[in-house]
């Protein structure tokens, strides 16, 4: 019996084609060197083994068409080794499908699955869609949510289609509403929440994001009120203006009305009231999307909150 070794990694010298000009280098590498940690891409970009045209750059240097990108050597799994995912996962994620077509894929993300592997997660949702979709080579991320976020994702199943929805986002072509219970009686005056957000990292390592109005990018989120719930609380509609980091869980907070069920911006006496009510989640849902399409018409979707949101929002309109 034989057996064949590994074949050892070489370095790789990739041309960039005129269709992935102005990608990141970073998600340039994610997306070729898929499988390998992201970690590690960060590390070898950080050390100065990535070379565009021989010489050094930074993770967030874009490509230009005809640039030659030196990749260090790295072992990168064969295409038929993905981690295998569990069949109950995979079912879940092709049930949670609001929309499909040729070019695009949105889903209504269920709360506690991250979008993308990394940090110790092997799996994410896109992870999840290469195994669902095998014949699509293009499955990239339009967007992103908290892990602990639910609602509607973006996942782009041609080049063209995540470039011209990268550039809806950057403009404002795409309308993005979410749907938070929040902490209080949010005050009707209330109407839009301006404050730069910079991020800054604990001495666990945790990364948290925090109004910095003199070092941070500038920030809005534009809010109305759905529900009230007496002064305990609110049910309200955000509308993210600007697409920062955790942006509706800190503008909420700075606005003093905090998010239900947030461990890392909330407040613990009162998700635990919430999760006293069966709410053992964080209550932010992006339930709404109206997004341009390529050929000139729109894409309007809704997507409902789960049986755990639904139940604890009736059981706080029960009478006492």
């Amino acid at each position: 019996m034989t057996t064949t070794a590994p074949s050892t990694p070489a370095v790789q010298l990739l041309e960039v084609s005129p269709e992935y000009a102005g990608q990141r280098i970073d998600n340039f590498l994610l997306a070729r060197l898929k499988g390998v940690p992201k970690t590690l891409i960060y590390r070898i970009l950080r050390k100065g083994e990535v070379r565009v045209n021989k010489g050094r750059i930074k993770p967030e240097y874009k490509l230009q068409a005809g640039d030659i990108v030196r990749v260090p050597p790295v072992r990168v799994p064969e295409r038929d080794e993905p981690v295998p995912l569990a069949q109950g996962l995979l079912q879940r994620l092709e049930a949670s499908i609001v929309f499909e077509d040729k070019a695009l894929i949105v889903i209504n993300k269920p709360c506690g699955i991250a979008v993308h592997g990394g940090s110790g997660l092997t799996y994410g949702v896109i992870e999840a869609f290469r195994q669902l979709r095998p014949d699509c080579k293009e499955l990239e991320l339009v967007h992103r949510l908290d892990r602990d976020t639910s609602g509607l994702l973006m996942i782009a199943k041609k080049r063209s289609m995540l470039r011209h929805l990268h550039t809806a986002l950057r403009g404002d072509g795409v309308d993005k509403r979410y749907m938070a219970l929040v902490r209080g009686n949010w005050a009707a005056s209330i109407k839009q929440v301006r404050a730069s957000l910079g991020k800054s990292n604990l001495r666990s390592g945790e990364r948290m994001v925090e109004v910095d109005e003199e070092e941070g990018k500038e920030s809005v989120t534009v809010f109305k009120v759905l529900r009230r719930f007496g002064d305990f609380a609110t049910l309200i509609e955000a509308k993210p203006i600007t697409g920062r980091t955790h942006q509706i869980r800190v503008h909420t907070l700075h606005a003093g009305h905090c998010i239900a069920g947030d461990t890392k911006y909330g407040d613990d006496g009162f998700s635990k009231e919430i999760r006293d009510l069966g709410g053992k989640r964080l209550f932010l849902h992006a339930y709404m999307l109206t997004v341009p399409l390529p050929d000139g018409g729109e894409l309007k979707l809704q997507a409902p909150v789960d049986e755990m949101w639904a139940k604890t929002v009736e059981r706080l309109s029960a009478p006492l």
